[in-house]
């Protein structure tokens, strides 16, 4: 790819200025709309999120990107929304909480600054419950609030009838400097189930394509798709990246199993891209049908909903003592939060006991309330196999569940400078070549993990040939 070139790219992003205002709601029907119109659209989200990218991917039809400048820092940010951007008509961003919500009084990290990083122009969704000619006064306060940021536009929702949209218009007609680009009724069919795509059952998957049609429907009926393309289209040219990846020459390519079924899902696809750049051939293992482990060298256990399908994972036992006897012989496995609960000894679900690998002496207790949830800062102990001492990782965690019935010779890979993690000051249980914790990882956020993985699979690999 040229190196000298700037890049047309036509992009928005959607914001509002509070969580539940429904920013999701209308960036799935707006998806929809635009890809019944014809349109190749690439979706991204910012910030550390599974869920809300799964149903973005539905609607899309295209993989769903994360941006997160805490995580991926600003270049690596523009960089990835610029690869990723090629070859679409329009790239949509999701938002996340208020647009200028972030880690600070400064709104680092926020969605202002991650519009501002990609120069998006932003499309406001007001929640216009119980307001009326005050929505004036709020849309003033958002243009105004930072002037780096332009607001292209504003979606009213939750609108209750004729009267209360008419007072509005003109509200913003005489007082602000911003068009209204559509007006989205209330409605009670919107409503987006609060469970992640790999869990709703097959049955259940024409009740997923009924909502994102009645979403797209929606959007087509309500909102002005020609300005919104407009607003999209006027973004200025992002300037030049390199997009070269220093890829080492592979003589034969290791095989790292990613367990991916319905109940482990939440994975980075940058990740497990990485990997693959790095020399790796990705194989899938389900938890709960395969029988045995495929004959891989190493193992990628993201995050998910094990104790969801705990009965069904604990039921498996011929694969679950295979994951056992393989790290016993020092087989690499790196397991993120629900990775861990799967190596923990049992799941314990409303005082139900549910086993799992136990490679760990452990068990994993849920609680109706999250136990950790935010960035994460780790710093690498002495011993840790997958990255080198004294490292810091940034990461995220989101968990409900918490470890207890610890036994006294644990060991642990992360010093957490930020986060909860397993207790007190510290993450990630290691074991031989094991290291499960709470913190998610994206590879952005750790050059050289990818690598370190495909050599310590390597390594795996050739003492599996020098033993046969």
């Amino acid at each position: 790819m040229n190196s000298n070139i700037s890049y047309n790219i036509s992009r928005l992003l959607v914001g509002a200025v509070q969580g539940r205002s429904g920013k999701t709601t209308f960036t799935l029907g707006l998806l929809k709309a635009l890809v019944d119109r014809g349109l190749s659209v690439q979706p991204f989200k910012k910030g550390p999120d599974y869920i809300d990218p799964s149903w973005m991917t539905f609607a899309s039809g295209q993989q769903c990107r994360n941006l997160d400048l805490y995580m991926m820092g600003a270049d690596n940010v523009r960089r990835s929304f610029i690869k990723h951007s090629q070859g679409f008509d329009i790239s949509v961003v999701e938002g996340a909480m208020g647009l200028f919500d972030g880690l600070d009084v400064d709104g680092s990290n926020s969605s202002a600054e991650l519009a501002y990083t990609i120069d998006a122009p932003v499309i406001l969704v007001v929640n216009c419950t119980r307001i009326t000619r005050s929505v004036a006064a709020l849309v003033n306060g958002v243009t105004g609030f930072d002037k780096r940021i332009r607001i292209g536009g504003v979606i009213l929702n939750q609108v209750a009838r004729a009267r209360h949209e008419n007072i509005m218009m003109q509200s913003i007609e005489r007082y602000c400097d911003v068009s209204v680009l559509g007006v989205l009724p209330k409605s009670k069919a919107v409503e987006i189930p609060d469970r992640h795509l790999g869990l709703i059952p097959a049955g259940e998957q024409d009740m997923l394509h009924s909502r994102i049609e009645t979403l797209g429907n929606l959007v087509k009926e309500h909102v002005n798709l020609e300005q919104i393309l407009q607003v999209a289209g006027s973004a200025a040219p992002l300037p030049k990246q390199d997009f070269t990846v220093a890829v080492q020459p592979v003589q034969e390519r290791v095989k790292i199993g990613v367990v991916q079924d319905k109940a482990f899902s939440f994975y980075y696809p940058e990740n497990l891209e990485a990997l693959e750049e790095a020399g790796a051939e990705l194989v899938t293992v389900n938890s709960m049908e395969d029988a045995r482990l495929p004959d891989i060298n190493a193992l990628y256990i993201g995050g998910g909903f094990p104790e969801v399908m705990a009965a069904e994972i604990g039921a498996n036992q011929s694969l679950l003592a295979d994951i056992r006897t393989s790290i016993e012989d020092e087989m690499p496995v790196y397991a993120e939060c629900g990775g861990l609960m799967f190596l923990a000894r049992n799941i314990l679900v409303n005082d139900r006991s549910y086993p799992m690998v136990g490679v760990f002496d452990c068990d994993v207790e849920m609680k109706p309330k999250p136990q950790g949830i935010g960035y994460t800062i780790q710093q690498v102990l002495p011993g840790n196999p997958f990255y080198p001492e004294g490292m810091l990782v940034t990461g995220h965690e989101f968990h409900n569940s918490q470890i207890v019935n610890l036994g006294p010779k644990l060991r642990y890979g992360f010093s957490t400078k930020r986060g909860k993690g397993i207790v007190p000051g510290f993450d990630g249980l290691l074991y031989k070549n094991t290291l499960a914790g709470y913190h998610h990882l994206h590879v952005s956020a750790a050059p050289g993990w990818a690598e370190q993985m495909v050599r310590l699979a390597e390594q795996y690999h050739s003492k599996k040939v020098q033993q046969k």
